[in-house]
């Protein structure tokens, strides 16, 4: 798998270095394509962070088993006026005031303060720290089989695309010679027409092939252009013309019948898709976990202070009806009075908690988890059939490639022969134009045929490669 991170700058500034010396046609290979199109793709790079992103959240996640750590601090300012009755904290919405029962309402107040700390652990919950930490590593394995899948078919795709383009590139060159002869042709014929050799007919003939060989070779720069734009759009550069490796036309794979080096499970699509089916098993277990209960430790340490003495209560006690008022108090409006803790209280101890009701749904939501990696392993099954399909496939493509690349010299010679024979023999007036413009047609053919020929040898190898995970009998096979 390819470092993006480590080797963003070098192919970046390869990619970069390449734009400005494409005026000088500077020539491309497949393997500088490749290293270019990998580095500055856009989804390639997207599922890179997608993947740093995961990583990122598994750290989180290993953190999660340990212990709820919190402290705190308030200093207010308040009266204390209690009263016997119920409350409920709804929703986090109450008010502690603590102090003595009275009879009236009193204003006096003074500067409080607390100061808390409080620790909660989980302890145990059968598994449930533990199965979330196996999900995210499944997830983490998942988005690297992602970023790896999308490497290979990159990969695959930008071959693909620089065969295509030199094939059409070569086909442009065919169209050109078929241009020119058609030009030589047209010179010819109306030399003929002039000295009344040919019948004027002969001429709108030869000009009508020669504005039909224009319009071949018009349609083919046309495809040159769509390719070529195509291959500047997955190697995430501005589009512009490329100078590409000829070998690709000139000779055929140093083997032509290469065996992958990677497992049938070990392609990178299928072990996307297996990584899918383990994500959604190790789920499931982790939703079961919610059906137990959850045991805790927790403890609490705090310190609190307040203006009122500590004799507040006894006096108000010893005032009743009508002589009750604020002097009762002995208190400390200072603010300094009120921040200092004067009482001290600790709490440890241990509990469970268990929603009697969670494991009716926890189970309907392990059984959808269930079929979800059901349907996971389908897709499995369906990709996998459809990989030893194109297995066996590119064995057939491979073997006519090669049969079409050995034919294709017979071809061209006996076309070219023939041309050349009528060529000679409408220059004398031995043939007419319709026997030379058939030869002319043919010789066309035949030289779009062999253009072609060692190209398709290389798109077989490809579509070999593609199908049994294996770039390297392609990108290695020179």
């Amino acid at each position: 798998m390819l470092n993006i991170s480590s080797k963003q700058v070098i192919l970046g500034f390869l990619s970069v270095l390449f734009v400005f010396k494409a005026d000088g046609q500077k020539l491309l290979t497949m393997k500088e394509a490749e290293q270019i199109a990998l580095a500055n793709y856009g989804t390639i790079k997207s599922k890179a962070n997608q993947l740093n992103a995961s990583k990122a959240y598994l750290t989180e996640t290993k953190t999660e088993y340990l212990p709820d750590l919190t402290i705190s601090a308030q200093q207010d300012r308040g009266t204390v006026n209690s009263q016997f009755g119920p409350l409920y904290a709804l929703k986090g919405q109450g008010l502690s005031s603590s102090g003595p029962v009275l009879g009236k309402q009193n204003w006096d107040a003074v500067f409080g303060s607390l100061y808390l700390s409080n620790v909660s652990w989980d302890f145990f919950s059968f598994g449930k720290a533990v199965e979330k930490v196996k999900v995210q590593k499944n997830v983490v394995n998942l988005n690297e089989t992602d970023l790896v899948q999308e490497q290979f078919q990159h990969e695959v795709r930008v071959a693909s695309t620089y065969l295509n383009l030199l094939a059409a590139q070569q086909l442009s060159k065919a169209q050109q010679d078929n241009l020119d002869r058609a030009i030589d042709l047209q010179k010819v014929v109306v030399a003929r027409v002039k000295n009344g050799l040919n019948p004027g007919v002969d001429s709108s003939q030869a000009n009508a092939e020669v504005s039909n060989a224009r319009i071949y070779l018009t349609n083919a720069q046309e495809t040159v252009q769509e390719q070529s734009n195509l291959l500047s759009e997955y190697m995430g550069i501005v589009p512009q013309d490329f100078q590409l490796d000829s070998a690709f036309v000139t000779k055929t794979p140093a083997n032509i019948n290469p065996q992958p080096q990677v497992t049938f499970e070990n392609h990178p699509t299928l072990r996307f898709f297996q990584n899918r089916i383990n994500v959604s098993d190790e789920q499931a277990k982790y939703l079961s976990t919610f059906s137990y209960p959850t045991f805790s430790l927790f403890g609490t340490f705090d310190g609190r202070g307040t203006g009122f003495s500590p004799n507040a209560a006894a006096a108000s006690n010893s005032v009743t009806g009508a002589a009750a008022s604020s002097n009762a108090y002995t208190i400390n409006s200072s603010y300094g009075a009120g921040i200092q803790p004067t009482r001290y209280n600790y709490l440890v101890g241990v509990g469970v908690t268990w929603n009697l009701t969670t494991p009716l749904r926890v189970h309907y939501q392990v059984k959808s988890q269930k079929f979800t990696s059901q349907q996971y392993k389908d897709d499995y099954e369906v990709v996998s059939q459809q990989l030893r399909d194109q297995q066996v496939l590119a064995e057939t493509r491979i073997s006519n490639a090669l049969k079409n690349y050995h034919e294709v010299p017979i071809e061209v010679k006996a076309a070219s022969d023939a041309y050349n024979q009528k060529f000679a023999l409408y220059k004398n007036g031995l043939a007419n134009i319709v026997d030379f413009t058939q030869a002319l047609y043919v010789l066309n053919r035949a030289e779009v045929d062999n253009y072609i020929a060692s190209n398709n040898v290389w798109q077989a190898i490809l579509y070999k490669a593609a199908a049994t995970g294996d770039f390297g009998i392609f990108i290695n096979n020179f």
